[in-house]
């Protein structure tokens, strides 16, 4: 990547200016944080595919950010944590300055005789990038901005919580006798799964005064009445989101989109019904398996019915 390309990187990806000079600083950063924004485009439309609104991209993603809907809640978490696994996983794979693979527990040994190497994700760099880069998002104090910030550590804190021990075995002749083991991430898909069921189960909140301190903080109600602080894990909202059934500010509406008539067409459609279109699709069928390690398959035209919205 040139010096040029990376710019327009920045440019387009709308920064504040503090962010935007971050993004310049080095090739690796803004290349990193490209990856960031596809790895996270990706998993919100393969979450919200079978859903009315399915994470429009362009003017009506940035329309949503300034709202409080619980899809606002979903795109912060998804933002901080892509933010972190990428360039937990770009320090590793060498590709930023001034960091490298996680070092953490590279001196420890312990009784089962496995051993800390190999090259981790760095989750600790990837975590305190995030936070600095996301920091200049949010610099008033109201509630719209303590919500996106509780959502932002939402999103940070499933990454880091889904870390694995990864182990590669030593040994004569294939026996085990010692482990070199490494931090390794979940797979980003699982941390989209994690944070489509946190969108799944958010809660609405309100602002209301700390006794101890008098600043605001958030509380959710419950149906007694009774208030409570929401968990750390919760993701959090403040008001409720439109059906997104015809086109707004904040998504195309779902005329014209694919449903599953066993699945979802009455709710995707909203009421509105669907359309039937036939078409006829090569599959592979009548496959054999050839001794020992090969299948044998013939081409069948097979006749498919696809249902979009009205």
């Amino acid at each position: 990547m040139t010096y040029n390309q990376a710019q327009q990187i920045c440019l387009r990806l709308k920064l504040h200016p503090a962010q935007k000079k971050m993004c310049l600083s080095s090739l690796g950063i803004s290349s990193t944080l490209l990856d960031s924004v596809r790895l996270s485009v990706v998993e919100c439309q393969a979450n919200f595919k079978f859903d009315r609104w399915n994470c429009s991209l362009g003017k009506p993603r940035i329309n949503m950010l300034n709202k409080g809907y619980k899809e606002t809640a979903y795109l912060h978490a998804l933002t901080s944590s892509s933010l972190v696994h990428t360039f937990s996983r770009a320090c590793a794979q060498g590709r930023l300055d001034r960091c490298t693979c996680d070092e953490s527990f590279s001196a420890s040994k312990n009784k089962e005789a496995w051993l800390w190497g190999g090259c981790g994700d760095n989750i600790q760099y990837g975590m305190k990038f995030a936070r600095r880069f996301l920091r200049w998002m949010r610099k008033s104090l109201d509630l719209q901005a303590t919500a996106d910030s509780h959502n932002s550590d939402v999103g940070i804190r499933v990454v880091r919580n889904g870390i694995n021990k990864t182990c590669k075995c030593h040994g004569v002749s294939g026996s085990c006798t010692v482990q070199t083991c490494w931090r390794q991430l979940a797979n980003f898909h699982e941390v989209g799964s994690d944070l489509k069921s946190k969108y799944d189960s958010a809660v609405k909140v309100v602002v209301s005064a700390n006794q101890s301190t008098g600043k605001g903080q958030l509380t959710k109600r419950r149906k007694n009445s009774v208030q409570s602080n929401p968990k750390k894990g919760d993701l959090v909202f403040l008001e409720k989101s439109p059906n997104y059934c015809e086109p707004t500010a904040f998504g195309h509406g779902t005329t014209g989109r694919v449903c599953d008539l066993n699945k979802n067409c009455d709710i995707l459609c909203c009421g509105r019904g669907y359309n039937i279109h036939t078409r006829i699709v090569d599959k592979p069928c009548h496959c054999q398996v050839i001794w020992c390690c090969h299948v044998k398959c013939q081409r069948c035209s097979v006749r498919e019915d696809i249902y979009t919205c009205k």
